[in-house]
């Protein structure tokens, strides 16, 4: 079946047996660190992508018959390239970089998702016809940042760019430019004025006009989501400011993401709104066309609920968190993503059993290979595991640990012949961050037993932001901190990620140590 470009790249017919009704929800959609979104609609379903960096498998795709409630449907690849940076072998790794800010389409039977590798720097092409995959995978000649791709009565165009915003017509087959075809500046900031230019492009015909919508940071002012509008899809463009709002007090902005039409014509957009620590989430608002210029919001703000129609009422989702490490069909869960391209012949999850095995030393938690890792999600979530870290070598440490920039961690470590439970985070210093940089070690206890079960307790709210480091007391039964302090977390742009629960198992003087995780489980508070 054929997209029809005015409506967003997606279909306009239901073949749903369900009968729709509507559906009331919170804005903040997904509270967990989704960024960077794109949306479209195949008839009934909804499909959004997101930026998933330097985790592997990369760049998820979610699914939804309302707008509101999210599920997981797959993932474009399970390696994006087997580099040394990539696998976390050059001491440094892809942090911040990887795959972002993706664009979605559905195009005459063909899904096509695209984005660049600043690591790489590449722009890749995956198509499918079915969004489960497998997805074909191919470079566009030339690096599009923050591209959208617009299918238009026979040709084929990528805006892209920051502060600089140029289209760019390309080859019916998406491989590069076209010779002869259009390639120009279309909108400029002024770097004087701004704080962050122009970027994060999404492209669309609606009516016959065509809309760049993009995000900037006018000096003065939080993220802000603009419009230009033109009759000719090389311009000129006509700008309209359509969004400046914060919601829950962040003071971030919600700007940057799609825009898509339900199936009873309604219009809506999925943007991010920063959200400290936890990272960058999607928000949910409406929108309205005055003429030819949209409105987002209400009364130009971004509402606390928001109205959808719903496709199939009664549909249960699977929850976007997961206990345990395999799913119903036995293999990992998709919940999880390995750190970096994780190496199979070393880590390895063989039913509910996570075992990680060392090959090189390392200075901290951030270079560890083969770390497992699951988003936070809620701003007050709890997670535990049984570590089993009796075949640890002397020096090695395996653990639990708050994963982004600022991190922290608590963890079985092995010293003369003896073990104990340590505490440890740390925070960016001055200037670059160092790879090699040792953690900050707080807190630690000799402990008899090699196996204890380990936890972190997120409390994630507006100026809280931290980890408790916790532990279970067989002698209290229940869990305990080892230390009087919570960690302060903060969210810091060398990993650009949201904070993350993590399991890892690192040496410092001997490689070849073995941890091993069982009976992971995530709850709230």
């Amino acid at each position: 079946m054929s997209a029809q470009n005015t409506i967003n790249n997606s279909t306009t017919n239901t073949t749903s047996t369900y009968v729709p009704a509507y559906k009331t929800g919170i804005a903040n959609i997904i509270v967990s660190d989704y960024p960077d979104p794109d949306v479209i609609r195949v008839d009934d379903t909804y499909y959004m992508v997101s930026t998933t960096m330097h985790f592997m498998p990369g760049c998820v795709i979610l699914r939804s018959y309302n707008l509101l409630d999210w599920e997981f449907c797959s993932y474009v690849y399970d390696e994006l390239e087997k580099t040394p940076g990539q696998q976390l072998l050059d001491g440094k790794g892809i942090y911040g970089k990887g795959m972002w800010a993706a664009s979605l389409r559905y195009h005459e039977g063909l899904f096509y998702v695209s984005f660049v590798a600043n690591d790489t720097g590449k722009t890749y092409l995956y198509t499918s016809p079915n969004i489960q995959g497998p997805w074909k995978k191919s470079t566009i000649n030339g690096f599009y940042h923050d591209m959208s791709i617009l299918f238009d009565e026979g040709r084929v165009f990528v805006v892209h760019g920051n502060t600089e915003v140029r289209l760019t017509e390309m080859k019916d087959d998406l491989s590069g430019p076209k010779l002869g075809g259009i390639n120009k500046v279309i909108i400029k900031d002024d770097r004087e004025k701004v704080w962050l230019g122009y970027e994060g492009s999404h492209f669309y015909k609606i009516n016959g006009k065509y809309y760049i919508f993009v995000i900037n940071m006018p000096k003065g002012k939080m993220r802000t989501e603009s419009c230009f509008v033109s009759d000719k899809v090389d311009g000129p463009y006509r700008e309209v400011e359509v969004f400046c709002s914060d919601l829950g007090g962040w003071n971030s902005g919600t700007a940057q993401g799609g825009i898509v039409q339900s199936n009873d014509g309604k219009w809506y957009g999925i943007v991010f709104q920063d959200h400290g620590a936890l990272g960058r989430i999607p928000v949910l608002v409406p929108v309205n066309f005055d003429g030819e210029r949209p409105v987002f919001g209400e009364n130009g703000k971004a509402p606390q609920n928001v109205t959808v129609l719903d496709n199939r009422p009664g549909y249960e989702y699977e929850p976007l968190y997961t206990s345990g490490f395999a799913g119903r069909d036995g293999k990992l869960s998709s919940m999880w993503q390995w750190n970096h391209i994780h190496n199979p012949k070393l880590a390895s999850v063989e039913g509910e059993v996570l075992t990680i095995k060392t090959d090189r030393v390392v200075a901290n938690p951030v270079q560890a290979a083969n770390t497992l890792t699951q988003r936070t999600v809620s701003e007050k979530c709890f997670g535990s595991v049984k570590l089993d870290a009796s075949g640890i070598n002397e020096g090695d440490y395996a653990g639990m640990c708050a994963l982004e920039g600022e991190y922290a961690f608590i963890a079985v470590t092995k010293r003369d012949g003896k073990f104990y439970l340590t505490t440890a985070d740390h925070k960016l210093p001055q200037g670059q961050p160092n790879p090699a940089e040792t953690p900050h070690f707080l807190e630690e206890i000799e402990i008899a037993s090699q196996k204890i079960t380990l936890a972190l307790k997120f409390n994630l709210t507006h100026n809280k932001e931290n980890v408790q480091l916790m532990y279970f007391d067989e002698a209290k039964g229940d869990f305990v901190r080892l230390g009087a302090l919570s960690s302060r977390l903060r969210y810091t742009l060398d990993q650009f990620v949201g904070v993350r629960f993590a399991l890892f198992n690192y040496s410092t003087k001997k490689a070849g140590g073995e941890a091993k995780f069982t009976d992971f489980k995530y709850d709230f508070w």
